[in-house]
């Protein structure tokens, strides 16, 4: 079992950075794939970037490559998300989550956080 808290969410504007961060507590942390997904108002929860186990492999959608770093620490039991150029279009929910494959799909991860809000302001 793995619980999962996001943090560093708030009101930034355009152009401005934003650093979440998702800590974790329960058994295994290190072995476990952990991505951020993202839900706008009204829309579909979309995936935004996930990191494998070890950290080596990192993958990101298109609408955040190149502006956002997915990191983690393990010996933290924590996974960073680095905001940085946001667009007003970043504004939504953003949720951490892990689980066995790095994959994009929301359905292949287990374990999910609360969500913590990002508003990008023009």
């Amino acid at each position: 079992q793995v619980q999962l808290v996001e943090s560093g969410g708030g009101l930034a504007q355009a152009g401005e950075s934003l650093r979440l961060s998702c800590a974790a507590s329960g058994r295994s942390f290190d072995t476990r794939v952990v991505a951020w997904f993202r839900q706008a108002p009204g829309k579909e929860r979309e995936f935004v970037t996930s990191i494998s186990r070890a950290g080596v492999i990192r993958d990101y959608a298109d609408s955040v490559k190149g502006r956002f770093t997915i990191s983690r620490t393990n010996a933290k039991n924590t996974v960073y998300l680095q905001m940085n150029r946001l667009k007003p279009e970043d504004t939504a929910v953003y949720y951490c989550a892990a689980g066995d494959s790095n994959v994009r799909l929301s359905g292949a991860y287990d374990y999910w956080g609360q969500g913590t809000q990002v508003t990008v302001s023009s």
